[in-house]
């Protein structure tokens, strides 16, 4: 398992450390494999729309202005979540339509077991 991440490496690597990862955190600073899994970009509205809003508030909300931060990376980026089985085929795939376009945890945890076995 490993979390990938076009972020710099020293906030990738910032990011593992600060939430205890078991797993390492890898940076696709060109974007290949968002591009091989094929990701793309959301549209302003989309990633900025309603539902980002109401997050931002819910954020400001529990942690004041500071709980913002200025975006280091490419907002418009989709993101995406997969499982690739040991034999390197691509098990699971769920591909983003927003920022707040997420399987569960029980999903993707249901998605790892199945791979493995």
């Amino acid at each position: 398992m490993a979390l990938v991440t076009f972020t710099g490496l020293a906030a990738a690597a910032a990011y593992g450390a600060e939430r205890h990862l078991p797993f390492p955190v890898l940076v696709d600073a060109d974007r290949d494999a968002y591009r091989a899994f094929g990701l793309g970009r959301g549209s302003v509205w989309r990633v900025w729309g309603a539902k980002a809003a109401h997050r931002y508030w819910e954020i400001i909300r529990a942690e004041g202005i500071a709980g913002l931060h200025r975006p280091t990376e490419d907002p418009l980026q989709l993101g995406g979540d997969f499982v690739v089985a040991p034999d390197g085929r691509l098990a699971y795939g769920f591909w983003g339509e927003g920022p707040d376009d997420r399987p569960s945890v029980d999903e993707l945890v249901a998605a790892v077991r199945q791979a493995a076995a």
